[in-house]
């Protein structure tokens, strides 16, 4: 009764993902991850060899079924462990790992339509680069999100070339709207990590700001995450930069979450690092005290997403 947040039916007093997906579909909606086995142009040498500093062996696919087994087995192994904790939920084919959209037409088309014909699945999410959306795959996009509720994820981590340059990410902002704008009419999630190295809070909110303007669909906010055998890794023993605290972490979060308009969708505040891979921040492992002190903060601050957004 006391929540100012229009879109919640809960204590959050942001747009969260889960009060999106109930909205749209009318029921829990649960993320199956999938790895359809593609590589990245950031790795193979297209735009540079090892990838982002921070990306493990897996390309964010820590938590699919693995890409030896198909897309319907995949999809069969998640959907058995979701099924336990929520029996009636319906599923979003997410396919996560890598590049997705890295690779001709005619393949991606045969992993994409194998996913949305599981049972159950009403939504699908592609993660891919702004830099890896030819004109063909765009037009396969547009067709697709006529038949099903699509999603095509953007990483871009922060608006500053500098930090994009640091980090090997491969492309600058620049790039990042040329990509954005083609995919115009079909929703975009934008992907930010807060925690960079040589990123202060005024370059986070900077990013924040950024994305505002750019009003996508949706918006996950990620903890940077030091895990094992990445340049990152070597960085971090090196003493070459600090992770955030858990309390600067909020902090930064919820004046990132005011700066957003209430309408974008948050699909994450925090990130999921494997468990047996993360060397840090340790903190970032109780995930659920991490939202909890987001909303315990916000409700002390008595602000919320899109306080300060500009019309």
């Amino acid at each position: 009764m006391t929540n100012p947040f229009p879109y919640s039916d809960s204590n959050k007093r942001y747009h969260t993902y889960d009060y999106h997906l109930r909205s749209l579909h009318g029921t829990k909606c649960c993320k199956i991850p999938l790895d359809g086995g593609f590589t990245c142009p950031n790795i193979d040498g297209t735009k540079s060899k090892g990838g982002c500093v921070y990306c493990s062996a897996r390309g964010s696919g820590d938590f699919t079924a693995g890409r030896d087994k198909s897309i319907p087995e995949q999809f069969a192994v998640m959907r058995e462990i979701m099924h336990r904790k929520w029996p009636s939920a319906r599923f979003v084919a997410y396919f996560q790992a890598f590049t997705n959209t890295y690779a001709p037409v005619h393949v991606l088309r045969t992993k994409f339509e194998e996913a949305i014909a599981q049972p159950d699945v009403v939504a699908l999410n592609i993660a891919t680069r702004p830099d890896a959306l030819p004109d063909d795959v765009v037009a396969y996009l547009r067709e697709l999100s006529e038949r099903i509720d699509l999603t095509v994820e953007l990483g871009l981590q922060s608006s500053s070339d500098e930090t994009a340059a640091l980090i090997n990410r491969g492309h600058t902002f620049a790039d990042f709207v040329e990509g954005f704008e083609k995919l115009r009419g079909i929703k975009t999630c934008v992907h930010i990590i807060n925690g960079l190295p040589g990123e202060d809070k005024a370059a986070m909110l900077k990013t924040a700001r950024d994305l505002a303007s750019l009003h996508p669909h949706s918006v996950k906010i990620h903890l940077l995450h030091v895990l094992k055998n990445t340049t990152l890794a070597d960085w971090y023993r090196e003493h070459r930069f600090d992770c955030l605290t858990l309390e600067d972490y909020v902090d930064i979060t919820i004046s990132q979450l005011e700066l957003l308009p209430a309408d974008i969708v948050i699909g994450r505040l925090t990130g999921d690092g494997a468990e047996a891979d993360l060397i840090a921040p340790l903190w970032s492992k109780k995930k659920v005290i991490v939202l909890n002190e987001i909303d315990k903060a916000m409700a002390a601050r008595n602000t919320w997403q899109g306080r300060l957004a500009e019309n």
